[in-house]
């Protein structure tokens, strides 16, 4: 099987590699469009800002290729916001209190959702460490999950709950957890730092 990690150039490529290999699959990191394509599975990791993360995307020439995979794309935490359509963050406010839609962050938008700031109802932010799932759909990658389970998460900025929605949780408000489209899958949460539960998902994909 031919597993790959897509090097955006974030922090934690190595804890999901680690992840992978843990489970007994084989596993390469790479940024080379060609190999990316060739793969089995497709991996994209991701932790920071969504601005920094696309403009590395980018500079890859990584997005034409990203968008045109068939094969299952697992997106793990920044990586799940970058499947999105856009995002505000690192976008400032106008004089009217909103991110200015011209400034967003263009996503890979592979699943059509917009990333916006959490709104956690005076909760500390970022919205960091174990939290619950409050719902979970019958989608393959959630095989064995229910909701009540706990997962790690560690982020600002969220999708609202829409039809692309797999799995929510709640911080101050609901938010998606896991988002799905056509072969695209995209986690809210680390799945390579929520355990057991964790390592279920991910075998979950690997067995697709």
């Amino acid at each position: 099987m031919n597993n790959i990690i897509i090097d955006t150039g974030c922090a934690n490529l190595f804890s999901v590699e680690s992840a992978v290999k843990r489970l007994g699959y084989p596993v390469t990191i790479s940024d080379d469009p060609k190999v990316i394509s060739q793969a089995d599975k497709v991996f994209l990791p991701g932790v920071g800002n969504a601005r920094h993360a696309m403009e590395n995307i980018r500079q890859k020439n990584l997005v034409t290729t990203i968008k045109a995979l068939k094969q299952p794309v697992l997106g793990f935490c920044l990586g799940m916001q970058l499947m999105a359509e856009s995002s505000t963050e690192g976008v400032k406010p106008s004089t009217e209190g909103a991110a200015s839609e011209a400034n967003q962050v263009n996503g890979l938008n592979v699943i059509p959702t917009r990333i916006s700031p959490l709104q956690a109802m005076g909760k500390r932010l970022p919205h960091m460490g174990w939290n619950t799932l409050t719902s979970v759909t019958d989608h393959p990658v959630f095989t064995g999950i229910n909701p009540g389970d706990y997962f790690y998460f560690v982020h600002s900025f969220a999708a609202p709950v829409s039809e692309f929605t797999v799995a929510s949780c709640e911080y101050g408000s609901t938010f998606s957890a896991a988002i799905a489209k056509d072969n695209f899958i995209g986690c809210q949460f680390h799945p390579e730092r929520s355990g057991a539960l964790g390592r279920k998902i991910i075998q979950n994909f690997l067995e697709l």
